[in-house]
């Protein structure tokens, strides 16, 4: 267990706690952003001290000491490096790069206990009780021959969110030289695209590359995506984007947290066999939000078939007329279908063999 019970006796014995010292109750929630960090990266840690003897807006200090304890011989006058920044609503922050806060290497911090605590007022008369700030340690991602991994797993519109994208699976991402994320909120319902041409938002939407081939994104839905108050985030869709447009990965979808998937959309023609003379039929079903209708063109030789059906997310379904249309071409083998969407996104590209008649 790296000695963490072993730690907190030491602080006890090590640390000459004023008899006056008040222990003000528990730290109620700790996260961090990003959501996912190397040691040598910068962070936020953010505490809530809602119901702990801490008053609004008054100064609390960290005093930490483990991995390492950079305030040493300080408990009764806090250090202001050691000093938290107030964010409201009884929330502290502290930012720092740990491996040059505690003066180690990253593969020393691994090693060690964790991040152990108290927080405090400057000259010591009241802390709170022991805590620990998790780590999440991602380095399997490395190997897990994965496209995108997120952290956490289904997010939270208001809380930190880290994507991580191994672009070694997509041969054409080879040399980039910037990877950007081109995205919106509830299937594109809320766009924050990519736009090669304005320097701000080739600066927001830009992933951080942590070498070889391997890549993160970092956001807080609420504020990346500018939500109005009250928006219920239900999914964050998304692609990846090479340099200016020159790749990019499929269309990628993270549902959020306590919401159930729905079932995937499907797209099926029938009847299964067809000739020139019948009436091909189209229908897709489990429709994403914003899909109310189905874009089709159908090729045959030099003739093109363009139309398209109405519906709803439940169900679009029509039929196309090839008797009509492809009337006198006995012999044809087969057509091109592509179906896109009423968004312009492309669903499928198909060729369908047609059967000879009598």
């Amino acid at each position: 267990m790296k000695y963490i019970y072993s730690t907190v006796v030491l602080l006890i014995l090590c640390i000459n706690i004023n008899a006056q010292t008040e222990e003000v109750g528990d730290i109620a929630e700790i996260w961090n952003y990003p959501a996912v960090y190397n040691y040598d990266e910068q962070v936020s840690w953010y505490f809530d001290l809602s119901g702990t003897g801490f008053a609004d807006n008054e100064d609390v200090y960290i005093w930490i000491w483990s991995p390492t304890e950079p305030d040493a011989g300080n408990w009764e006058n806090s250090s202001e490096f050691a000093k938290l920044i107030y964010e409201g609503d009884f929330v502290w922050r502290f930012d720092l790069t740990p491996t040059d806060y505690f003066n180690v290497t990253p593969e020393e911090i691994a090693n060690s206990a964790g991040f152990w605590l108290r927080l405090k007022d400057k000259t010591g008369t009241k802390m709170t009780t022991v805590a620990n700030v998790p780590y999440t340690n991602f380095s399997s991602f490395y190997t897990a021959n994965e496209l995108i991994r997120s952290y956490p797993s289904k997010p939270s519109i208001d809380k930190p969110f880290s994507i991580l994208f191994n672009s070694n699976l997509i041969p054409e991402f080879a040399g980039a030289s910037s990877v950007h994320m081109h995205s919106g909120l509830n299937d594109w319902e809320i766009l924050q695209e990519y736009q090669s041409w304005i320097p701000e938002i080739v600066e927001k939407t830009k992933l951080k590359d942590l070498g070889n081939g391997f890549y993160k994104m970092d956001l807080i839905p609420a504020i990346y995506f500018n939500t109005p108050d009250g928006y219920v985030m239900e999914n964050i869709t998304f692609l990846f984007v090479k340099d200016n447009w020159a790749a990019t990965t499929p269309d990628q979808k993270i549902f959020a947290a306590d919401v159930t998937p729905p079932e995937p959309p499907v797209l099926s023609f029938f009847p299964l066999k067809i000739s020139y003379q019948d009436f091909l039929g189209i229908k897709r079903i489990n429709n994403e939000r914003g899909v109310t209708k189905l874009v089709y063109t159908i090729t045959a030789k030099d003739k093109v078939i363009e139309g398209e059906f109405d519906g709803s997310s439940n169900l679009i379904m029509g039929f196309v007329d090839l008797v009509t249309h492809l009337n006198g071409m006995s012999d044809l083998e087969s057509i091109n279908v592509v179906v896109k969407d009423n968004n312009g996104r492309m669903i499928s590209e198909s060729d369908i063999p047609l059967v000879k008649t009598d």
